[in-house]
């Protein structure tokens, strides 16, 4: 059966011009001259350079095969457009003072100044306000008004229905599927306003071991099952009615039925110690009962106020679970910095904290790593014991105008540390994956074999459940080969859904390299 991510292939060409000799592979295979699955690889690098000099990236990299988008935020993901469509059929109003979409408060919108989101839909000049004011587009930097306050500034202009998790679910997802993406890991918040009741007036004395055990005592811990339930609830729904958005198990399935989700229980740090460890504690339960919630991690601005005073803290808070209620996987934006941003002393210690107490696997962001004190054996120590980054181009350029050679993908590419490109908030940043890759070639001249690395790794660092591919001899051995999967490989495969989806995106990559040709150009309309 045809599988639904062949519709973005490039066409078949007629004939091979010449290869280019590139890298050996990454993610631990070696490519041997005499190889043949290294030589289509040359050859897919050389159609690369040839897509690129003939104004046909985009095809190229749309089809080229993504292992996920691991560093992502679900409410940053959605298009304005379809924040505001939602809110249209949801009866919600828009405030174009702001603009930003509404609750209704009063009887009606017009009372309390404002226009329906429908009536706002229709009018263009409204749509066009209001999808600037919900994302980047449109963004000129202007006096006290920078790309920073420009993209945070977007997340409280949205309002929408609780009973859209699915629609979110969906749009991601068949956008992930169109691109030739096989796993998306977002970061989500299921469970907040019912917190502020909860922990907003309680004090913490700093003890975490005494705070957790006042915590649990008290009324958040007698609401724990009840928050626990309607998280897990939230994302059963959701995930139910993402599958009958696309149609999944039809014929006319959308390609996003094809991608696996998984969540990241995300919290916010720009509270009262209280809720934030509140959050903690609530996601490090959801982890341990919820398959779907597969990690944690730390959101909003790492450099404002509360998030600078209370960084240690945060961190202490996670190394205070992870010991005493067990380990979980733990991915924290760190260094999510530049200099000017925030005073000098607070670029030098962040992510080494975010290892060294907050346990992370993996580190979001990382752009400040040659600011922190030792940053040369930081890196080393992070490339010894593969503490990976998430590498976010166009949000680092946006948000602190860090880009190109000023960007540190180039000093982790150098000192082998593990990375893999993401998006952040594709839907605020007005771009998905396949942007990000090919700014990536085309800022930092990655050749192919690094960009199948990055796919690589955003599997291989994924929080998905079992050992990786490349931890058993045998599979390596057959994706070496380009063979299927022998005996031992396949009695290992069932053992692991993250081996299983890193086996189907190797096959990915063995029909994209078969099919990489550059055409030869017959030019005869010039005379």
């Amino acid at each position: 059966m045809k599988k639904l991510w062949q519709g973005v292939r490039m066409p078949k060409a007629a004939c091979i011009l010449g290869l280019a000799a590139m890298l050996s592979a990454g993610g631990g295979i070696s490519a041997q001259a005499d190889d043949q699955r290294a030589m289509k690889a040359r050859l897919a690098d050389s159609a690369l350079a040839w897509s690129a000099e003939n104004g046909r990236l985009r095809p190229y990299m749309q089809a080229f095969p993504k292992g996920g988008d691991i560093h992502t935020h679900l409410r940053g993901a959605v298009y304005a457009e379809s924040w505001l469509k939602w809110a249209a059929e949801d009866g919600l109003c828009a405030d174009m003072s702001v603009p930003g979409l509404r609750h209704k408060v009063k009887e009606s919108c017009a009372a309390s100044g404002w226009v329906t989101a429908a009536e706002a839909q229709a009018n263009s000049d409204h749509r066009r306000q209001l999808i600037d004011a919900l994302s980047n587009r449109s963004y000129v930097p202007t006096l006290d008004w920078s790309g920073h306050n420009d993209f945070f500034a977007t997340f409280a202009r949205i309002s929408n229905s609780p009973r859209r998790w699915g629609d979110q679910f969906a749009e991601i997802a068949s956008r992930a599927g169109h691109q030739n993406i096989l796993y998306l890991e977002p970061m989500i918040t299921l469970i907040f306003p019912e917190l502020f009741p909860l922990l907003g007036d309680v004090k913490l004395s700093g003890d975490l071991a005494a705070d957790y055990q006042m915590l649990m005592s008290g009324d958040f811990g007698a609401a724990m099952p009840t928050l626990l339930a309607s998280a897990r609830s939230q994302l059963k729904a959701g995930m139910a009615r993402k599958d009958e958005i696309l149609k999944c198990g039809t014929p006319e399935a959308d390609a996003g039925c094809g991608v696996t989700i998984r969540f990241l229980h995300q919290v916010i740090r720009e509270m009262e110690p209280a809720m934030v460890y509140g959050q903690f504690i609530l996601g490090w339960a959801l982890m341990e009962q919820e398959p779907l919630m597969v990690g944690t991690n730390l959101v909003a601005p790492e450099d404002r106020h509360v998030s600078l005073r209370d960084y240690t803290l945060h961190m202490r808070m996670i190394d205070h679970l992870y010991r005493n209620e067990g380990p979980r996987n733990v991915a924290l934006h760190a260094g999510e910095l530049a200099i000017g941003l925030v005073p000098p002393e607070f670029l030098t210690f962040h992510i080494r904290e975010a290892i060294d107490l907050g346990h992370a696997k993996r580190i979001g962001h990382g752009v400040a790593i040659m600011y922190e004190d030792g940053a040369e054996e930081l890196l080393t120590r992070m490339a010894r014991d593969k503490i990976m980054v998430e590498i976010n181009l166009t949000s680092n350029d946006t948000i602190l105008g860090i880009k190109g050679r000023k960007h540190p993908v180039g000093v982790y590419r150098d000192v082998e540390v593990p990375f893999a490109l993401s998006t952040d908030d594709e839907g605020v940043s007005r771009i998905d994956l396949t942007h990000e890759y090919m700014r990536f070639y085309e800022e930092h001249r990655a050749p192919y074999f690094e960009l199948r690395y990055s796919s690589r790794n955003a599997l291989t660092y994924s929080f998905l459940d079992g050992a990786s591919l490349w931890e058993n001899a045998a599979c390596k051995k057959d994706v070496e080969q380009g063979t299927d999967a022998g005996a031992e490989c396949a009695a290992f495969l069932k053992t692991s859904e993250k081996a299983r989806l890193q086996w189907e995106l190797e096959e990915r990559f063995r029909v994209f390299e078969d099919e990489q040709r550059i055409p030869e150009r017959k030019r005869t309309s010039f005379h």
